[in-house]
């Protein structure tokens, strides 16, 4: 294991990355990522708790939402430096959505969830103002709300949805469990006792549902993330959380707007709880698990270009990062990675030896 952890620390050198632990100011768990610009990102995590910075992480402001300390931020969503939404992740009312548009000095409680069954998952925008939230199955029927104005919203009806697998849910791993593309598309992903991708084409009015080849049977395995570069090239990643170094069928991919999917050829495939496309680079995908950060290319490629852990320092001790979830910069490779006692990784332009196609 050490000599397979030096040959691929040498072929990170080799590629000239350039990755930098950040002094987050926390040592709560961080579970949610949004990057809104090369210099500009939130982030989010337990007890009520987010971040920002506008700087690229050379200071990182901590701040925990009024009457929230008890909650667990999975997901943000940020437009500006002024403005971002919060998804608490938990069971009934432990389900949130707050709001700030001004930048966290005061934050508007949206939405909470009176379902003593439901648990909220993940969220994702097409703007600032339309947005869609997913949860867990309750009396066999995932639970999705939208917002059409950004400040209300509004229970999808049950009944437009196809019925959940018996044991079948979503993950609130890294707030990645939906993803949403142009104007109406969305898909959200499921594990347990399926692994499978809802598609949506006009914004939740109509469903449709695809298997996949993911791992999955244990409620701890399934498809934890999903992104999508246009409306018909899409990355899912996912595998078992609780063996996160088991390689195993963890990465897919879809060309046809997710009616089908296609095993990766990357290697290798551990567990992944988040992934992303580098918009820059429209054939990279970065991936992110509790035991490895990835980078490669999604076509015709076999071996990840970057592939190894990110190793913290705490109190004068090595330990493994535990990574939760990864966001790009929307306008070049500027990447930012966060995981447990408040890790922050910025990882600036990893591949700048690769091809930029």
């Amino acid at each position: 294991m050490k000599t397979v952890a030096l040959a691929v620390l040498m072929s990170a050198i080799l590629l000239r990355a350039d990755i930098t632990e950040q002094k987050s100011n926390t040592e709560e768990s961080l579970r949610g990522i949004s990057v809104v610009s090369p210099t500009m990102a939130w982030a989010s995590g337990t007890h009520g708790t987010y971040l920002r910075t506008t700087d690229r992480g050379s200071s990182w402001e901590v701040g925990k939402v009024p009457g929230a300390e008890a909650l667990d931020f999975r997901d943000v969503q940020a437009f500006s430096s002024d403005l971002a939404y919060l998804l608490a992740a938990g069971p009934g009312e432990q389900s949130r959505i707050y709001k700030t548009t001004d930048a966290g000095k005061n934050w508007t409680l949206q939405f909470t969830n009176r379902e003593p069954k439901g648990f909220f998952d993940c969220m994702a925008f097409w703007d600032d103002d339309h947005g869609i939230a997913v949860g867990d199955p309750v009396d066999g029927k995932f639970q999705l709300i939208k917002t059409d104005n950004g400040k209300d919203w509004k229970a999808i009806p049950a009944a437009k949805l196809p019925a959940a697998v018996e044991g079948e849910g979503a993950y609130a791993a890294s707030g990645t469990c939906i993803a949403v593309q142009g104007k109406q598309n969305v898909w959200f992903v499921t594990g347990g006792s399926a692994a499978r991708v809802f598609r949506s084409q006009d914004a939740g009015e109509s469903w449709s549902v695809a298997e996949t080849p993911i791992v999955h049977g244990p409620a701890s395995a399934g498809i934890f993330s999903v992104a999508f570069r246009d409306g018909k090239h899409g990355v899912i990643a996912g595998g078992d959380y609780k063996e996160p170094n088991k390689e195993d069928h963890s990465l897919a991919f879809t060309n046809d707007g997710g009616k089908t999917w296609q095993l990766s050829g990357l290697s290798p495939q551990k567990y992944f709880s988040a992934v992303a496309f580098d918009p820059s680079r429209s054939k990279r995908v970065v991936a992110a698990g509790t035991a490895q950060y990835a980078s490669g290319k999604s076509v015709n490629e076999k071996k990840w270009e970057v592939f190894l852990p990110l190793v913290r320092t705490s109190s004068s001790q090595q330990e493994s990062a535990q990574l939760n979830a990864v966001g790009v910069s929307p306008k070049n490779s500027k990447i930012w990675v966060v995981g447990a006692k408040g890790a922050i990784f910025f990882i600036d332009d990893i591949c700048r030896a690769c091809s930029k196609k």
